[in-house]
């Protein structure tokens, strides 16, 4: 049998081109090689406050990206969170087995409680949980994550490490998978930080979603280091990020693109950059706009079906194991 994979996204804001690169481009090559599910974590959006209506719609958009990026419904379990009950109810039983400082120790939730954890909603503390459950309800091999979220895959191989210790062997122990490239793509206004869709500067990210003048725009203003020449210097992040990015959308070699832009500026390369970014974006973003709110609620009803009678199986062994008893 296959090995299992597992990963998410929520749906807020907008996904942009450092998601694609360091998370949806890795799933789609991954699928065929794997048992493979991709849900939206809806429940995990819910974290903090949300528009229903926008949430709704958002979820939907979601799905819609994950289609054009190359997710098979034929291959890949593709479903919404919520639709399956089995997150919440074995989220309660790895809660009453996590600890107080595991959780206080969560970088993220330190940073999103921006130092006022006094007023941050208990869900925002232990999110981490409901991920964990995520992750272990499918038996899960293997967690395409980035670098922010490995934390988050340790609790999880922690609890079940820790619930196969006191009730017998139960779940899979997951193992993350962090790609060599790609994974950590930069702010374009500030290549300190990572590309995020909650920025506050719009000009850091490029969405998925972006128009042609959008993207241009947005690259042309994108920050450089000092210097004129176009290479990939861990001194110099700026460069390196803009170079990292053309060599994802071009498939050159970071080696072959030096190579190209030797002797030439940076407008000649922010030039050419967009245009590679603009061709790269065109056939996704009429695939995702091809699909109708009917089409995706038929192939997420049927991924939905295909889940539940996993996650079903995980938490009746679950149950079973620790004497509850009448339950699924």
């Amino acid at each position: 049998m296959k090995k299992r994979i597992f990963s998410g996204a929520q749906p807020t804001g907008q996904l942009h081109l450092g998601n694609y690169l360091g998370a949806l481009k890795n799933w789609v090559a991954l699928q065929n090689e794997y048992e493979s599910f991709f849900c939206i974590v809806n429940l995990h959006a819910i974290t903090l406050p949300q528009d229903p209506q926008v949430l709704r719609q958002k979820t939907l958009d979601l799905a819609r990206i994950y289609l054009a990026a190359g997710l098979d419904p034929e291959v890949s379990t593709i479903f919404i969170q919520s639709d399956i009950a089995e997150h919440a109810e074995l989220t309660w039983v790895l809660s009453c087995s996590s600890r107080m400082g595991e959780l206080e120790r969560m970088t993220q939730f330190k940073d999103k409680g921006k130092g006022n954890s006094e007023r941050a909603g208990v869900g925002l503390f232990t999110y981490p949980v409901l991920m964990a459950a995520d992750i272990l309800l499918y038996q899960t091999h293997l967690v395409p994550v980035g670098k922010d979220q490995k934390q988050h895959l340790e609790l999880a191989r922690d609890l079940a490490e820790r619930f196969n210790r006191d009730f017998g062997r139960t779940f899979v122990v997951p193992d993350p998978f962090i790609p060599p490239v790609g994974a950590n793509i930069l702010s374009l206004q500030e290549p300190a930080k990572k590309m995020s869709k909650s920025d506050e500067n719009p000009n850091g990210a490029i969405f998925l979603l972006d128009d042609p003048d959008t993207i241009t725009k947005k690259i042309k203003r994108a920050v450089t280091d000092s210097g004129t020449t176009v290479e990939y210097d861990e001194a110099r992040p700026a460069i390196s990020n803009l170079l990292t990015i053309y060599h994802l959308m071009t498939g050159r070699t970071i080696e072959e693109s030096q190579a190209h832009f030797e002797g030439r500026g940076y407008g000649h390369f922010k030039a050419e950059l967009a245009e590679a970014v603009v061709e790269f974006l065109k056939p996704f973003q009429e695939k995702a706009q091809s699909y109708t709110d009917d089409e995706l609620n038929r192939i997420l009803k049927a991924g939905a079906e295909k889940a539940r009678v996993i996650a079903r199986e995980t938490l009746r062994d679950v149950y079973a194991k620790m004497g509850i008893v009448g339950a699924v």
